[in-house]
């Protein structure tokens, strides 16, 4: 049984909060903790006990509380499991957040890690296939919204067929042009097109899940273009210029 299966959900609730206010906040305090998930300061001290115990976090009276490297993977497994039925929710099935991010928060603690990974994988597949992305999204919120019938199929169908020609035939003929992961700006969103060359850095990264077609989101680019903040199949990286150097992508409209 692993460290996560072990946890209860409400000692999944404080790990995950401390994670976000260290975050935020570069170190965490029992007050904000306590602030963030609205509890008392006697219910806080008693998970920091708990952890503790665990072998998750640093703690004593009075004095910041840490993440050991144990906890830190935990609380990292914990978000992911959030951020990805959250992004599934709003991206997916046209839930607005407000509902979205609780919902994600109940189901966080008991999904499975082989649904959860479908979760991502039903995500990645609308967005690469010609007949997903967007605008099928926006279809399935307008159905939602106004109980459409089939009366506009045909006509969505062709508008499809004649979108992947475009695609395909883009630029007299020729594929449509692949650019580095590097060049990519933040929000730009990427299918990872193939991984030039071999080596010990190429086999981390794949290792990641930067993978051919996997789809991957640039979060944030620092000031000089190094580190590169991404995110991909709801892992948040941190990775090195020189580390995407080999990435050949295809944005994703």
């Amino acid at each position: 049984m692993t460290a996560v299966e072990a946890l209860s959900a409400s000692l999944e609730d404080y790990i995950e909060a401390i994670f976000h206010v260290i975050a935020q906040k570069q170190a965490a305090r029992p007050k904000d903790i306590a602030k963030r998930l609205k509890v008392s300061n006697a219910s806080v001290t008693g998970a920091l006990r708990a952890l503790t115990e665990k072998g998750l976090i640093n703690y004593t009276p009075h004095d910041l509380v840490t993440l050991t490297p144990k906890g830190r993977a935990v609380a990292e497994d914990v978000v992911r499991r959030h951020e990805v039925l959250r992004d599934f929710f709003v991206n997916v099935l046209a839930v607005d957040e407000a509902e979205a991010d609780p919902a994600a928060c109940r189901m966080e603690h008991s999904i499975p890690k082989v649904i959860l990974e479908r979760f991502v994988q039903f995500a990645e597949f609308l967005e690469a296939c010609p007949r997903g992305g967007n605008k099928w999204i926006l279809g399935f919120r307008h159905y939602c919204d106004h109980t459409a019938g089939r009366e506009n199929c045909e006509k969505c169908i062709s508008m499809t067929l004649e979108e992947l020609r475009q695609r395909i035939t883009q630029g007299g003929g020729k594929a449509m042009a692949s650019s580095n992961l590097k060049d990519l700006k933040p929000g730009q969103r990427a299918k990872i097109i193939k991984i030039r060359g071999g080596g010990e850095t190429n086999r981390r990264i794949a290792a990641m899940g930067m993978t051919p077609g996997s789809l991957v989101e640039v979060e944030r680019v620092a000031p000089l273009g190094d580190p590169i903040d991404v995110k991909v199949k709801g892992y948040h990286l941190s990775l090195r210029k020189d580390d995407v150097e080999s990435l050949e992508v295809e944005l994703v409209q």
